[in-house]
């Protein structure tokens, strides 16, 4: 058989694509449909868990400003010494929706220990995410938005969502996860209690 078959051509291009357990940021650009949430049960599937990478530990969190639908302003550069975990997300990202109440429980559960702020990557803002948070009432959860995706830039993310990165109190990466995670799960709470106390 030649190296020139479509077999061969396609086989090369499989390191390129994309995980399953994630959304890409072009997908959702056209018009920007909503995931949703089918039930207080929806849970990800196996194939849909990220994995934990530490692949760009002691990574600096970039310095930028991100408001909400209020017009308050977050600076990640000005944290206040605290652990926090980013999430980037969208509402038309399926993984991204689905672990919103893990994040949220994650967020009960750690207290004053780790702020948990998500980072919506939707283009309309909040006309979309506004509606979300209010349809799904989070309790716990901050609803910034980047509606031109400077972080997943300075990231050098490449639009793959959700992504979720944990940070220590001087601002430097621990541990990012790529695609969806159950992060109130028994594992996850004490993988992240463990991190954040060293």
């Amino acid at each position: 058989m030649s190296l020139r078959s479509p077999f061969f051509a396609l086989a090369a291009l499989m390191p390129l694509v994309l995980p399953l357990a994630a959304c890409d940021r072009a997908q959702g650009d056209g018009a920007q449909q909503q995931g949703g949430l089918a039930g207080e049960k929806q849970s990800l599937t196996e194939g849909e868990v990220g994995e934990i990478d530490r692949a760009q530990a002691g990574t600096q969190l970039p310095a930028l400003s991100f408001s909400d639908a209020d017009g308050n302003t977050l600076n990640l550069g000005a944290l206040d010494g605290q652990p926090v975990i980013v999430n980037l997300w969208a509402t038309w990202c399926a993984p991204c929706v689905t672990e919103m109440p893990s994040l949220d429980n994650l967020a009960s559960e750690m207290g004053e220990d780790l702020r948990v702020i998500t980072i919506s990557q939707d283009m309309r803002g909040a006309d979309l995410v506004t509606p979300f948070f209010a349809k799904y009432d989070f309790a716990n959860l901050e609803p910034w938005l980047d509606t031109q995706g400077t972080l997943d830039r300075a990231l050098d993310n490449g639009g793959v969502l959700p992504l979720t990165i944990l940070f220590d109190g001087e601002g430097r990466e621990i541990l990012r996860v790529k695609g969806g995670y159950h992060w109130d799960s028994e594992d996850a709470l004490a993988l992240i209690s463990e991190e954040i106390a060293e």
